[in-house]
């Protein structure tokens, strides 16, 4: 009889010991999860965190939602066109480019454009008078002559605003605009006609750019 106790005695200890090991691996698996866990989480946070940095960076180093650039860049003589601002922004948003960086950019290229732009339109100007001079019905030989009959034309009707609209345009040598103080100086004064023949004499004029205007609009401040 006590060896039957004694054993059931071993075997419930033994059973208890059991329990206890079981007990403790599965606090330690439970443990070990959880800093598993805890890990994991942590690898997250830091890794929104570093993605919330970078987007913020981004955002402000970025293109701007609208820029303010200065438009009266250093180097250039006269204020860019909006037209070519708005052209520029577009191209500059397009690449993401911050304010500062953009403005730099367009610090640069704006006296270039602004040079090209100025010998195209000397270009014109240049063409036009050429035309002119070369005109069928009041260049070629006696164009210095013909020129005097259309300058009276602008002095009888033309003011100083006109003459000065004219010349800083260049549109004072176009052969259309000289056409018609042409054909306007031989209506009032029919006698100043010397057409395009030979043996017609007038004042001595350079036949160039600068020439004709003086010609046309010397006289403008009169």
């Amino acid at each position: 009889m006590s060896e039957m106790l004694m054993t059931e005695a071993n075997q419930t200890n033994e059973g208890n010991t059991q329990q206890s090991v079981d007990n403790a691996t599965s606090e330690q698996t439970t443990d070990t999860q959880q800093q598993a866990e805890n890990v994991q989480n942590q690898q997250v946070s830091d890794e929104t965190a570093v993605e919330s940095e970078t987007s913020d960076q981004e955002a402000v180093e970025g293109a701007p939602e609208t820029y303010e650039f200065n438009r009266q860049v250093a180097d250039a003589p006269n204020e860019l066109d909006p037209e070519v601002v708005t052209a520029f922004g577009e191209v500059a948003k397009d690449l993401n480019l911050p304010q500062e960086a953009a403005q730099k950019v367009l610090d640069k290229v704006a006296p270039v454009i602004q040079a090209r732009q100025a010998k195209a339109i000397e270009e014109v100007k240049v063409n036009w008078a050429n035309d002119s001079q070369a005109d069928q019905e009041f260049g070629g030989e006696n164009f210095d002559s013909n020129l005097t009959v259309a300058k009276s034309a602008l002095d009888t009707f033309g003011n100083d605003a006109l003459k000065s609209l004219l010349a800083e345009t260049g549109f004072g040598n176009h052969p259309e605009i000289i056409r018609f103080m042409y054909r306007a100086g031989q209506a009032i004064s029919e006698d100043s006609y010397v057409g395009n023949s030979e043996g017609a004499k007038g004042n001595s004029i350079p036949k160039d750019f600068n020439g004709i205007a003086n010609a046309l609009y010397s006289n403008q401040q009169n």
